[in-house]
């Protein structure tokens, strides 16, 4: 599946996702710069990822200040979404969903636990 179309679909599920949340998670999402990519190792920060990301957070969360030099940022790597999903376009519009809410919680500063306590692993 060609990147164009990946971004098409996941921009479309972002948009519609972001529509429907709770008006105080619904303003931090809209904060958030989110990035499509179609996979990590472009750049300067992928040093530390395996390459089988299916999405990550990084910068400060919202509740603490951001340096200028380190934004917050969450970053959706397409191409690994649609191997996840075995190229399905339901489940691939499904988990960009959920991807970009489990990403989103880190950014508003929850953990692992709390992440997973919202159903959003």
């Amino acid at each position: 599946m060609d990147f164009e179309t990946l971004s098409g679909w996941a921009d479309e599920e972002l948009k519609s996702l972001i529509k429907v949340l709770p008006e105080d998670v619904k303003a931090a999402a809209l904060k958030v710069p989110v990035t499509l990519e179609s996979k990590p190792g472009s750049d300067p920060h992928d040093e530390g990822l395996a390459g089988d990301e299916l999405g990550v957070f990084e910068g400060p969360p919202a509740n603490e200040e951001a340096d200028p030099s380190d934004l917050p940022r969450i970053r959706l790597f397409l191409t690994n979404l649609w191997e996840w999903v075995e190229e399905d376009e339901q489940d691939f519009r499904d988990e960009v969903g959920t991807t970009f809410l489990h990403e989103l919680g880190h950014y508003l500063g929850w953990d692992e636990d709390e992440v997973a306590d919202r159903g959003l692993e």
